[in-house]
């Protein structure tokens, strides 16, 4: 089959399936008998890549493509096929549903679903059982029923058998690029830019503290590179708790992505690489003579017993407990974006 008859295909198959009436679909394709550079990839998932780049890259390859609309789908389509699995991969078994299914409510056994975390555990982000939430169905009335995400592709397999659903048109193995974090790139604060996504390390500057929508804000920085502020947003839920109890003083690595205004890091997964102790006061010191406890003389004058005269400089102290432990932390699977590695990934 040659090349044009190959376009006349994927041409007519988007303009008759495509739902062009929706703003946010903007579908392209491309067709080439040669791959592009992988950095077309990269630029893709590291950064904003403009539609004009693109295009001058097809251009210079010679490829047939075509952009619908505003035709940054062209972007993803260029991304797909100049991936290479250099660093890491994943696969993704995807179902597909009977066409007059399309569109309405999906039938999928939440029980079954959980079941393939115990029978499979090479697969990921199935269900989440703190927010009750299965992840393996898509939020869009598409035709797709589920897709399962696994390392595996014989216990994806298997997995499929034990999905209990509503009947499934036809399924397809793809090997991809989520849960691989290829969209981060490791940046000094003072070299963040809006929209990059980043792995940062910095001291925290500035205690956690909470915005109105429930979103969870702290500062990291140090003398060199600069400060910055990082968010734990409301979707994050259970996460923004870890958030919480950080202090200042603590030695972090932060992963994610780069909003503009402000320009915070939107945290996926943190690192606590060091806490710093916390103390706390107990009482005022005891007097030695009269076994009375001691005044305080005011903001950092230390203390003195009213009968003896006897003085203190410190109060009672000890080190509080912190509610954390050095180690990665991660945001639950119904707010996790498909390229971050979930923590059961690293090895």
């Amino acid at each position: 089959m040659n090349v044009k008859k190959i376009e006349n295909i994927v041409k007519s198959t988007i303009e008759k399936y495509a739902k062009l009436e929706n703003k946010n679909t903007n579908p392209g394709y491309v067709i080439s008998q040669r791959r592009p550079s992988i950095e077309a990839y990269e630029w893709s998932v590291k950064r904003i890549v403009p539609l004009e780049e693109i295009k001058q890259l097809l251009k210079f390859h010679k490829v047939y493509y075509k952009g619908y609309k505003n035709g940054r789908g062209l972007i993803g389509a260029t991304a797909s096929i100049a991936w290479l699995p250099i660093h890491d991969k994943t696969y993704e078994l995807i179902t597909y549903r009977d066409e007059k299914k399309w569109g309405t409510d999906r039938t999928i056994d939440d029980k079954s679903v959980k079941s393939i975390d115990k029978l499979c555990p090479s697969t990921f982000d199935n269900y989440d059982y703190k927010n009750k939430r299965n992840r393996i169905t898509p939020n869009s009335p598409c035709p797709i029923l589920y897709g399962l995400r696994g390392d595996d592709v014989e216990e994806l397999k298997k997995s499929f058998y034990i999905v209990k659903s509503e009947p499934v048109h036809s399924w397809i193995i793809f090997e991809t690029n989520q849960g691989t974090d290829d969209h981060l790139q490791k940046k000094n604060i003072s070299e963040i830019k809006p929209y990059q996504s980043i792995i940062a390390e910095g001291i925290v500057y500035k205690n956690p503290y909470t915005i109105k929508g429930g979103h969870v804000i702290f500062t990291i920085g140090n003398d060199l590179t600069g400060k910055i502020d990082c968010a734990a947003y409301e979707p994050t839920k259970q996460f923004r708790n870890i958030i919480r109890e950080l202090l200042v003083g603590d030695l972090v690595e932060v992963y994610g992505s780069v909003r503009e205004k402000p320009l915070t890091i939107n945290i996926e997964k943190i690192n606590v690489k060091y806490l710093t102790e916390k103390i706390e006061k107990l009482e005022n010191p005891v007097c030695p003579n009269c076994g009375k406890h001691m005044k305080s003389k005011g903001k950092n004058q230390g203390y003195k017993c009213i009968l003896c005269k006897i003085k203190s400089k410190k109060a009672v102290e000890r080190k509080k407990v912190r509610n954390l432990i050095i180690g990665f932390y991660e945001v639950p699977v119904c707010s996790r974006r498909h390229l971050s590695k979930p923590l059961k990934r690293f090895r």
